[in-house]
């Protein structure tokens, strides 16, 4: 079983910064990668950013540009550092983690309002 610690979530005006943190930790499992979804109410689970343990990047196109990811593998811990917020970036967003063994866990959500 993998438990998440996650932060940063909150209110911020269209074109704000937020930062999400997201730490993982459990009995032994090594990790694949992680990242973060995001779901906004009445819509589907969509991939927002992932990080694997080789430090390949992957972003969904509604996010390049204003997003970056990065972690730390030693600390089973990644960030996502959100810029030029805007309302459509209102959310859950879910820190996941993969695994080795390609278990996939998820945080319990964070949320992010886009709101003037």
């Amino acid at each position: 079983q993998v438990q998440f610690v996650e932060s940063g979530g909150g209110l911020v005006q269209p074109g704000g910064s937020l930062r999400l943190s997201c730490a993982a930790s459990g009995n032994d499992f090594s990790i694949y990668g992680m990242g973060w979804y995001r779901q906004a109410p009445g819509k589907q689970r969509e991939l927002v950013a992932g990080i694997t343990r080789g430090d390949s990047t992957s972003y969904a196109d509604s996010v390049k540009g204003r997003f970056t990811i990065s972690g730390d593998n030693a600390k089973k811990t990644v960030y996502l550092q959100m810029n030029s917020l805007k309302p459509e970036d209102t959310a859950v967003y879910y820190c996941y983690v993969t695994t080795r063994s390609q278990a996939h866990f998820w945080g319990q959500g964070t949320q992010v309002t886009v709101s003037s």
